[in-house]
């Protein structure tokens, strides 16, 4: 289905066809680009970017890509197609038709669902602000300038949910969007991930690999969802999710390329004088991104999450791919349980544990990826290897929130947990270092010192391509 950019607000939702939905979005569009004027990238309106533009929800061709000048980018609604075979696929109301209304008894939770994921995309646009001005190529900074862009649109998409749906509520909802604010102190975002600072490029990778990457699992649980309008927009969404995960995975390897490469031109892991970054100092980078995004999936055993799966409101990762009855009555999974200090795995209500479940399938996705960057090493003959640290490392949620484990699964007390704390994640000095290196690198096709270049450019150009103009 293609889509109309004639149209003040792009879509492929017939928008033109309900007045009233069109006029309370239009309304709401001026405070939204108020919004990224003010809290979206710095000093970016001007400049012209090669970036992607979805012409069309189909998997095969939907992008074009061209230069836009940043303040005319040309944010939209897009849903996956309508299938009207669909069916709910798990919990209370499955084998019924996939609702295109919201059921009545179910408006609270479906809400409050749409709501906590929408208001984590314009928090990520917040907390990476600054990171233009410090770019280390111009094929990073439009990486940066397209995960922007996007998570803006992914907003569109829950706010038209919101304003489509819900009427009131939604469009209080709508606004609040727009005032909550990344780390502010009286009106922060909703999940403390998303108000964490994103200090430099190295945090930046990690957040696109991390954060995004349980970005994927929640969008992937709530396609599953009964309420057919929220699954077709999480489908989309999951199409551009894919880019902002690999900008972080291929940028982590990229960097750890670079410090091979010093470690064996100047024959020593000591690569900071040479204007790299250490092993040392990414891995405790990959500790702090880690192990807050772990708390990104709540509760081990939650009588939301149950609720929600019964409701047939949000459902599992590749739901219709497991093989259950998709109701978990009479079903048991494992979660993990502090004896004595010791973590064992207990047996639980699988409709309890569907946190859990998730949370699971992020683990084993994101060692994935450090499988992946360790064979970096290997093929540059360094014997070094990155690992993910324990499950009840640095958490605040859940059966670990009041405990105290190191990295690799040791259970300590608290002074010695403060006392290790810089060990196992950036401190000030390790910050300030890396600060140091983030200076910017504007020239087509040069890089910075910390980073290699990548594979290839984007859309089969060039690496000197001029993937930014400056005017």
């Amino acid at each position: 289905m293609s889509i109309d950019y004639s149209e003040k607000i792009p879509n492929n939702v017939g928008l033109t066809e309900n007045r009233r939905l069109q006029r309370a979005l239009e309304k709401w569009q001026p405070a939204y680009i108020n919004w990224w004027r003010e809290l979206g990238p710095i000093e970016s309106n001007e400049l012209e970017v090669y970036l992607r533009t979805a012409i069309s929800v189909d998997t095969k061709g939907w992008a074009h890509f061209d230069h836009v000048r940043m303040q005319d980018y040309r944010w939209g609604i897009f849903l996956a197609p309508v299938d009207d075979e669909r069916y709910i696929n798990f919990g209370r109301h499955k084998g019924e038709a996939a609702w295109q209304d919201v059921p009545g008894e179910y408006r609270a939770e479906l809400r409050r669902l749409i709501v906590t994921q929408g208001d984590t995309e314009p928090a990520s646009v917040e907390q990476q602000r600054h990171l233009g001005q410090t770019c280390p190529s111009l094929y990073d900074l439009r990486n940066l300038f397209q995960v922007n862009v996007e998570e803006g649109r992914h907003l569109w998409a829950m706010v038209y949910l919101l304003q489509a749906y819900f009427g009131r509520d939604g469009r209080e909802e709508a606004d609040a969007m727009l005032e909550r604010h990344s780390g502010d102190p009286d009106k922060p975002r909703i999940l403390q991930a998303f108000n964490e600072k994103t200090t430099d490029w190295l945090a930046f990778f990690m957040f696109t690999h991390f954060q995004d990457r349980d970005g994927k699992y929640q969008l992937a649980s709530l396609s599953e969802s009964g309420f057919d309008p929220l699954a077709r927009s999480c489908k989309f969404m999951l199409t551009e999710e894919a880019h902002h995960m690999f900008v972080g995975e291929s940028g982590i390897s990229r960097v750890i390329q670079r410090t091979c490469e010093l470690m064996n031109e100047h024959k020593t892991d000591d690569v900071q004088k040479f204007g790299g970054i250490d092993f040392q100092t990414i891995q405790k980078y990959l500790n702090f991104h880690y192990s807050i995004c772990l708390d990104l999936f709540g509760q081990e055993l939650s009588t939301n999450a149950a609720n929600f799966y019964t409701m047939g409101l949000k459902g599992r990762f590749l739901e219709t791919k497991i093989d259950d009855d998709h109701a978990l009555a009479n079903d048991a999974y494992k979660v993990p349980e502090l004896r004595d200090g010791d973590v064992v795995e207990v047996d639980a209500p699988a409709l309890n544990a569907i946190n859990e479940r998730l949370r699971q399938d992020y683990i084993v996705d994101s060692q994935r990826g450090i499988v992946r960057w360790n064979r970096v090493m290997t093929k540059a003959g360094i014997d070094f290897a990155f690992t993910l640290p324990h499950m009840g490392f640095n958490r605040r949620i859940g059966v670990f929130a009041d405990a105290h484990f190191t990295p690799d699964g040791k259970a300590v007390d608290a002074a010695t947990w403060e006392a290790g704390r810089h060990k196992w994640m950036p401190s000030d000095e390790d910050f300030a270092f890396v600060a140091s290196l983030m200076h910017p690198v504007t020239e087509p096709g040069k890089m910075a010192s910390w980073i290699a270049p990548p594979a290839r450019g984007i859309n089969n150009q060039p690496l000197e391509f001029d993937y930014v103009r400056f005017n």
